[in-house]
């Protein structure tokens, strides 16, 4: 499984490739407005941290709109996905950039038949939103096997990028699944790594060794 984080905070994402761990960023207008700074000057940073792809949203909802700020977008790095709303408009325009050979994430997929279309589209990726799912009383990992069920059954491309991560247990649970990507904020990828009984283990080891009054180096 691939790990994008989703984040406009140039400092983690740093932080996060050093760790040879993070295979691409997610971002969105939301995200950008808490970072106080300008809309293409983060995302021209981002592409130029990591190697992996870094989806930029689109902002209109007219599909000549859209393709015109796709434009823009795609000058700003040339590992940028171009990030568009799962409406008829942005399924067209997706069309038409996957013939260019652009990247594109289909955004804000709430059913199996959404993701069907958007694979139809030639999206590189469909993000799925399974904690807003949950929100509202709904299972989101349920919406993850119909797509992955589909999207075998015709051999589709389009990679599975579960969105809207809440908690670690949300990414093992995708994995499980087969999902291909799973993109959550900075502080869910750190909590993958902890444990109580790794922390406690540690310590203990380090006791011992400090008993042994040795040196490595």
């Amino acid at each position: 499984m691939k790990f994008f984080v989703d984040t406009a905070d140039t400092a983690e994402i740093a932080s996060l490739a050093e760790t040879g761990l993070l295979d691409g960023v997610t971002t969105n207008p939301s995200l950008i407005h808490k970072s106080g700074r300008q809309f293409l000057e983060v995302i021209a940073e981002i592409a130029g941290l990591v190697k992996g792809p870094v989806s930029a949203e689109v902002v209109a909802v007219g599909a000549k709109e859209m393709l015109r700020e796709a434009e823009v977008l795609r000058k700003l790095g040339d590992n940028i996905c171009i990030k568009l709303p799962l409406t008829m408009e942005g399924l067209t325009v997706c069309r038409k950039l996957a013939d260019e050979g652009v990247m594109v994430n289909v955004t804000l997929c709430f059913s199996a038949a959404q993701a069907l279309l958007a694979a139809k589209a030639g999206a590189a990726f469909i993000s799925p939103f399974v904690g807003r799912l949950d929100d509202i009383g709904q299972d989101g990992m349920l919406l993850i096997e119909d797509i992955r069920t589909i999207y075998d059954n015709y051999a589709f491309d389009t990679e599975i990028l579960v969105a809207s991560v809440r908690h670690p247990v949300h990414v093992l649970q995708a994995a499980k699944l087969g999902a291909d990507v799973a993109t959550m904020p900075p502080g869910v990828i750190r909590a993958l790594a902890n444990h109580p009984l790794t922390n406690s283990g540690l310590a203990a080891f380090l006791d011992d060794w400090g008993k042994t009054g040795q040196s490595i180096v």
